[in-house]
């Protein structure tokens, strides 16, 4: 099942590069920004709950579509942008085994725990 999911990511990614491809930015915007989600990460300077709240606000596949599909409708591209690189950054780190975090701890998530004690 883990090589199912990591495939489906994979398609997931590739629809996102697609998706990007199809602004007018240069392709130094997705290299330069396709970390940028991480940033939500220090939200768990303050706690777990808070981390878990921004982390995956910035990692939410529906969020990244509504962000890409409001940019389309209003003829914004760089929301356009923003939405490819989100949704392709959550790709990558989800074939990575990166989930979504539940609030108790940054190493669970909805695919496993993650980290050097996972299992």
């Amino acid at each position: 099942m883990k090589l199912q999911l990591k495939l489906e990511y994979a398609a997931f990614l590739l629809l996102g590069i697609l998706a990007f491809a199809q602004t007018e930015y240069s392709w130094w915007w997705f290299a330069g920004l396709f970390f940028a989600p991480d940033i939500s990460m220090l939200g768990y300077t303050i706690n777990n709950k808070v981390g878990a709240f921004f982390y995956n606000l910035f990692h939410h596949f529906g969020a990244a579509i509504i962000v890409y599909l409001a940019g389309t409708a209003l003829s914004l591209p760089y929301l356009q942008m923003i939405g490819a690189i989100l949704f392709s950054h959550s790709a990558f780190d989800r074939i990575l085994g990166y989930g979504l975090k539940y609030p108790d701890s940054f190493k669970n998530t909805h695919l496993g725990k993650i980290g050097k004690n996972a299992e």
